[in-house]
């Protein structure tokens, strides 16, 4: 086999080519270019090679190779990622602390040999990775949004205290809208009624505010806010634009992910509980799923688990799960488990046993999410439905 590694990198990328049957270093470390021009140029090289059995390898090393990989499957190459851990481990193996590119591309090309590091990359794989990046942009838009949010509710609490306290949905229409217009209690309190009412009238569907312009007021004259803090006021309207710019940006993000559970129609969805956002978010982190021999494997790529420290005739009786891999997944996992035993007798029943037993909830909730990923991994590898039947 013609085994092609290459290290790639953010400007330019590494590359060598070996022949295992031989051991002939057919190219030894050569750079190119992390454009077009640099693409076609590595392309040249190894295209008289690629009639054979072949293989493309590099690090899937966050977003640098992604371009290329596109490039290469274009071309109908082979192309294959091993996880960093390995090639750092084998460096450390080989005696090398420091990262060097040309003596990391011609290990990779060896690394090739060893069927068992490696994940074949197909077109339905990069899909899975451009709905991780999209999944993962809405979680940190949330995240964002709920600090956001907290910066409000701090600045509430210097200016107008009482605001939250009032019978409206907080960060709701009526609920925004006053505070662009007027963000303090001292301001609201100077206020004409009738321009409190204005703002209060929001158009549309749905429930109006409770709150009205009377209650509003009267809660503004009697408030204990700082009436000359213009700098939290102008803070308050500024987070106030931040926040509905994210809204919109979030609900852009929701609306693809939702095409994207469409398209895809995985079978995680059917779970009672898992809706599109959680089941993408799950799926695209978890990626393809032959990369996983049983569902053991699933459970320790996800970090979840359980922790052992075993030495002599010393064994620890409690640890935590191993937290490795991906935090979205875990998380993801978690607001999963949490709807999934609400909706699921079955699930709820595991849970409630896991409890009776003695256990605390979030352990209980580790057991759980353990017996979650195992359903996941029998319908991802099976391609079948949900069936409660079948988790008895």
């Amino acid at each position: 086999m013609i085994n092609i590694g290459i290290d790639v990198g953010k400007s330019r990328h590494c590359a060598s080519v070996l022949d295992d049957r031989t051991g002939e270093w057919i190219y030894v470390p050569f750079f190119f270019t992390n454009d077009k021009a640099g693409f076609e140029s590595l392309y040249e090289r190894i295209k008289p090679y690629l009639n054979r059995k072949h293989a493309v390898g590099m690090e899937c090393t966050g977003h640098y190779m992604y371009n290329l990989s596109n490039f290469l499957l274009e071309k109908k190459c082979t192309v294959m990622y091993i996880n960093p851990r390995a090639t750092h481990m084998r460096r450390i193996e080989l005696g090398r602390a420091a990262k060097n590119d040309k003596l990391d591309s011609k290990m990779i090309s060896e690394m090739l040999s060893e069927k068992h590091f490696w994940q074949h990359v197909t077109e339905h794989s990069l899909q899975l990775y451009e709905l991780r990046e999209l999944t993962r942009v809405y979680h940190q838009l949330k995240e964002q949004q709920n600090q956001d949010q907290n910066r409000l509710q701090r600045a509430l609490d210097i200016v107008f205290p009482e605001y939250t306290g009032l019978s409206w949905k907080s960060y709701g229409t009526a609920y925004m809208n006053v505070l662009r217009r007027y963000p303090s209690a001292a301001i609201i309190a100077s206020t004409d009624i009738r321009s409190l009412r204005s703002v209060l009238a929001t158009k549309g569907r749905g429930r109006k505010s409770s709150v009205t312009a009377e209650i509003l007021k009267s809660a503004a004259k009697d408030s204990i806010g700082d009436a000359h803090n213009v700098a939290v006021e102008l803070e308050i309207q500024s987070v106030i634009a931040v926040i509905e710019a994210r809204a919109e940006q979030i609900d852009i993000l929701e609306k693809k992910i939702e095409e994207f559970s469409q398209q895809l129609n995985s079978p995680i969805t059917s779970i009672p509980g898992i809706g599109s956002i959680t089941g993408m978010s799950i799926l695209a982190e978890i990626g393809d799923i032959t990369r996983f021999s049983d569902a053991s494997k699933l459970i320790s790529f996800a970090g979840m688990a359980p922790g052992v420290y075993q030495s002599g005739s010393y064994d620890a009786a409690r640890l935590p799960i191993s937290k490795h891999g991906s935090r979205y997944l875990r998380k993801a996992l978690y607001q999963a488990v949490f709807t999934v035993c609400n909706y699921s007798p079955i699930f709820n029943k595991y849970f409630s046993g896991k409890q009776s037993q003695g256990k605390q909830y979030r352990c209980a909730q580790g057991h759980a999410v353990r017996k979650l990923l195992r359903v996941i991994y029998k319908l991802l590898s099976t391609g079948t439905q949900y069936d409660p039947a079948l988790c008895l």
